[in-house]
């Protein structure tokens, strides 16, 4: 019997129950390339990644949801940090007043000393977070730390979306705001994990575009070498490159690549 046409081949597929949206995504590349579960199965995610430009952690995140919903496929793993020794300082620091670019910095100073992973901080709510002193204290139901360096970031991101009721009224951290393309979407509610890891795709982008804007010429090579790497980072390398730099474990996710990062700086520095 031939194969039927890719269109028909999917609909035949059950969508897995939880991730509509995201099979529904999956679908949409995979056709607009005109393959097919069992093409797709077959070849694996080299063409669609390179079609639709995803990165590592979202080539992970379709792989399940292909799993899930029956599809042969492998569980790619993410990549080591490359290079293992980054400064993650410019994705801290205020450039504006624009309430996602204060809410990113926000996450990203936090994630500093406090590296959670992007379904911990999705989940992360204001009253787990206290200013005390210099510091922030976050309490969850793992534990208690002490984060420093953060407090100039949460502050502004505090004093900005009190001037939105909306935001001012949301319980999260790290809210939506504008409604996406969900029944449930609202503004202030809680973000989707794809909808974080663009988040910090798209600031990890636009810092190193503003490093290469403001370089002076003799800090010009540096910018844009910095540039390029902050151009393909995602926030679980961000996350790994933290730990890797003495950030305590917030969970056992990326600890031992992040130790891996250790030895191998230590034996290139060796």
């Amino acid at each position: 019997m031939p194969a039927p046409p890719p269109e028909r081949a999917w609909q035949r597929l059950a969508v897995p129950r939880g991730y509509e949206v995201q099979w529904r995504r999956l679908v949409d590349a995979a056709l607009e390339l005109d393959l097919g579960p069992d093409d797709l199965a077959a070849g694996g995610f080299a063409e669609l990644a390179a079609a639709r430009e995803w990165k590592p952690a979202t080539v992970t995140l379709y792989s399940k949801v292909g799993r899930y919903g029956g599809l042969d496929l492998p569980l790619p793993h993410t990549p080591e940090p490359d290079p293992p020794v980054l400064d993650l300082r410019p994705l801290t620091e205020i450039r504006s007043d624009d309430p996602e670019h204060l809410r990113t910095v926000a996450w990203c100073s936090l994630a500093l000393q406090w590296p959670a992973t992007v379904g911990q901080f999705r989940s992360l709510r204001r009253d787990q977070v206290d200013v005390s002193g210099d510091a922030l204290r976050i309490s969850t139901e793992d534990g208690a730390w002490t984060v420093r360096g953060a407090t100039a970031a949460w502050s502004a991101w505090e004093a900005t979306r009190d001037r939105f009721p909306a935001l001012a009224a949301s319980s999260w951290v790290l809210p939506a705001l504008r409604r996406g393309p969900g029944v449930d979407s609202r503004i202030g509610g809680r973000l989707s994990t794809q909808a974080l890891q663009t988040t910090f795709a798209k600031h990890a982008a636009n810092t190193g575009r503003h490093l290469q804007a403001t370089a002076l010429p003799r800090h010009r090579e540096a910018a844009d070498a910095l540039a390029a790497v902050y151009l393909t980072l995602s926030y679980d390398s961000y996350r790994r490159l933290a730990l890797a730099a003495g950030a305590p474990p917030v969970a056992v996710r990326g600890t031992v690549r992040a130790l891996r990062s250790v030895h191998r700086t230590s034996r290139l520095a060796g």
